[in-house]
């Protein structure tokens, strides 16, 4: 269900301080900052297509955007406007990759339809699996299968050292009670956050109390009136053009049973960049300071 709904949302959604209306607070890309490593790096790969989620901001990080040349639709970043998309939607085309001429396609369990891939491997293309992350503690992992994929195992493992620094000095102290709820009104999608959907080792790291994780065991979860009301969160998080797909705050509060809750009544709502929240990368400690500050300006 978790891969799904991801999907989904990766493929429908784009991507200084932060603005706030209210007691709502929305964190944008200009809010947060990357950690990259600016030193020269030669590659084994020359002709990179990223198809995986977070994959190309690892990349970047490790001063490799020069190798890219084309990219999913969940890759929003601003410095990468310039290289080809290469899917519809969230189906990839195989056609696009081959015309390409790539040495390396990076994937990850999400990526399909599986006859696309298996049409690209065809044209003996190779394609390496990377791993997904959904907590703080896969993203080593991840940047370590990705420096491994395009031939620089030692930048990895550097990158790898600077954001878990960074994470531990990013940890504040605090226990408002949050739930992350996942929008799609287009789509009549309303789902709650549970353990495993990724925000909840975000609000672990600043402190704060994951109201879905503590009581729903699945990555996401139905939403209803009743569900929400005996959650009775502090603050409400949410993505934001999940928070656009319903009609911005005032939307929101209409859904069953947010009103009726310590965040609705306080339209305490933060809304995050949709390819921030859950693609866990070099930007992940400077969102955790974000939604920290965040935290301390809309919880009760």
């Amino acid at each position: 269900m978790r891969k799904v709904v991801i999907i989904a949302l990766i493929a429908l959604l784009s991507g200084c301080a932060a603005n706030t209306t209210g007691s709502s607070y929305t964190i944008s890309q200009n809010d947060v900052r990357s950690i990259s490593l600016d030193t020269q790096s030669s590659f084994s790969a020359s002709r990179v297509i990223v198809l995986a989620n977070g994959v190309a901001e690892i990349i970047q990080s490790l001063n490799g955007q020069s190798i890219m040349v084309g990219r999913d639709i969940s890759s929003t970043e601003d410095s990468l406007a310039d290289i080809p998309i290469v899917t519809s939607g969230h189906q990839v085309l195989p056609e696009k990759v081959i015309s390409l001429n790539p040495d390396l396609v990076l994937i990850d369990a999400s990526t399909g339809p599986k006859a696309a891939i298996a049409t690209i491997k065809a044209a003996g293309i190779r394609v390496v699996e990377t791993p997904e992350s959904w907590s703080l503690g896969d993203l080593p992992k991840k940047v370590r299968a990705v420096g491994a994929a395009i031939g620089a195992p030692d930048r990895a493992e550097l990158l790898v050292e600077q954001i878990e620094r960074a994470v531990k000095t990013s940890m504040v102290k605090g226990s408002p009670r949050v739930a992350f709820l996942y929008l799609r009104g287009t789509s009549s999608v309303y789902l709650i956050g549970g353990s495993g959907s990724g925000a909840d080792s975000l609000l672990q790291a600043i402190g704060a109390v994951d109201v879905g994780a503590q009581s729903l065991d699945r990555p996401f979860n139905t939403l209803t009136a009743e569900s929400l009301a005996s959650l009775n969160p502090d603050v409400i998080l949410v993505m934001s053009k999940g928070l656009e797909s319903v009609g911005g705050v005032q939307g929101l509060l209409k859904l069953p049973g947010v009103a009726q809750t310590k965040a609705g009544k306080n339209a305490a709502v933060i809304d995050v960049d949709d390819s921030l929240l859950l693609s866990f990368g070099p930007r992940t400690p400077s969102l955790i300071e974000a939604l920290a500050t965040a935290l301390r300006k809309v919880a009760p």
